[in-house]
């Protein structure tokens, strides 16, 4: 029997500018109350239609004054106002000061507030101040954290909870959002067991529980996706199709985990062949080497491999881009930052490889000790990646390349 060539390896950076070429914005959005629009991404610029703060505030409790009115620490001032958040109080009379609390508009004529813990009240009911006084202090000034008519939220952006406060502080209540990625997810092998169904010290003989399916299903959950789940499918080809004609009829994407190699039992590439198109690239990464994508009619389709954290990796690196380009964010790539490695790699591999670290107590980072493809506690233990480049041994004190986990799996 002859065997299939093995395609040539492609570099992720390829790979990821191929895939993320087929990840057409999807068309359509909805408007949501902004409570429920976390991890979602707008499809309009947000323009503030008022000054944020719409008013000059006191950033404290204490005393509004004019600053000229004092002419040195230890002055008193008349009190002749009262002013609490919410409320507008007149001009301010000269020579005097008015009470004022944290939020509450500062009125006109006064420049400064000089915090309460820097006054004291005297008998005759005048405030005493300590400290020298410049204008502008401790005044939040109308606009200064956004202008009317200025674009406050750019069209693409996911939002968080930084994101969604100011969309509140817009007084936003409902946000327009792309369209949830609809993801059919399923898992290919007979060897794969779903916890629950068989207890481990009954698990039969060369089976394995579906830890990818769980993972997997989180992280698109985490990134907006409405998820079919259609469980285990049977190593089998007439069931591999039937599996995905069902999945394309409703979705944007199919998912799958394992089945994506060249052996006599993975069928995910010959079915989406037979249905549609497939290319199987053999990514020049470590973990996760095979990869594939292709379509169904206008359905994609993307094979991960089956060790999980090789699928785990691949997914991070090149279906959550492609996920958040779909719903259309333009900057999808993971940011590194340098960090010193406390561990040493002396084994360069000709593959570019990912190595789960951790952030120690000194600001270094420490490696998990095994880093095969399988060992998933690697990533629990881990904070991150470290991405290093083909062909590049580490010796402790280098500088490496630190990709955190907050901005792979969230």
């Amino acid at each position: 029997m002859n065997s299939q060539p093995r395609p040539p390896l492609k570099s992720l950076d390829a790979a990821l500018a191929e895939l993320l070429a087929h990840a057409q914005p999807l068309e359509g959005h909805e408007l949501l109350n902004t409570f429920d629009a976390d991890g979602r991404v707008l499809t309009q610029d947000l323009v503030a239609a008022l000054q944020v703060p719409p008013f000059d505030n006191s950033a404290m409790d204490g005393y509004a004054l004019r600053a000229a009115d004092l002419s040195g620490p230890e002055q008193a001032l008349p009190v002749s106002q009262r002013i609490a958040a919410g409320n507008l109080g007149p001009p301010l009379a000269a020579g005097t000061a008015a009470r004022i609390f944290t939020g509450a508009a500062v009125p006109e004529g006064a420049d400064a507030v000089v915090m309460q813990e820097e006054c004291s009240v005297l008998d005759d009911g005048r405030v005493q101040v300590h400290a020298s006084v410049k204008a502008g202090q401790n005044i939040r000034k109308s606009g200064e954290d956004m202008q009317l008519g200025s674009t406050v939220l750019t069209a693409g952006t996911r939002l968080g909870p930084a994101e969604l406060g100011l969309a509140a502080s817009m007084g936003c209540a409902r946000l327009p959002l792309a369209r949830r990625p609809r993801v059919a997810l399923f898992s290919t092998g007979d060897e794969l067991v779903m916890p629950g169904d068989v207890a481990p010290q009954d698990l039969p003989a060369g089976s394995i529980y579906n830890s990818n399916r769980f993972f997997l299903r989180a992280m698109l959950q985490r990134l907006g996706c409405e998820v079919r789940d259609m469980g285990i499918v049977p190593d089998s080809y007439e069931a591999t199709v039937a599996a995905l004609q069902d999945a394309a009829q409703h979705s944007d994407l199919v998912l799958t985990s394992g089945g994506v190699s060249v052996g006599e039992e993975d069928h995910v590439k010959p079915a989406v062949q037979a249905l549609g198109s497939l290319d199987l690239w053999a990514i020049a990464i470590k973990p996760g080497k095979p990869f594939a994508y292709g379509r169904v009619g206008q359905t994609h389709v993307i094979g991960l491999p089956g060790n999980p954290v090789s699928s785990l990796v691949t997914f991070a690196l090149l279906v959550r881009p492609f996920l958040l380009r779909l719903q259309g964010v333009r900057a999808v790539a993971p940011q590194a930052v340098d960090m010193r490695a406390d561990f040493d790699w002396p084994r360069a591999d000709k593959r570019r490889e990912f190595l789960r670290v951790r952030i120690n107590a000194q600001g270094g980072l420490d490696r998990f000790a095994n880093q095969g493809s399988g060992v998933l506690t690697s990533a629990v233990w881990a904070d991150g990646l470290v991405d290093n480049p083909p062909g590049q041994t580490i010796a402790h004190g280098d500088t490496v390349r630190f990709v955190p986990f907050a901005q792979l799996l969230g």
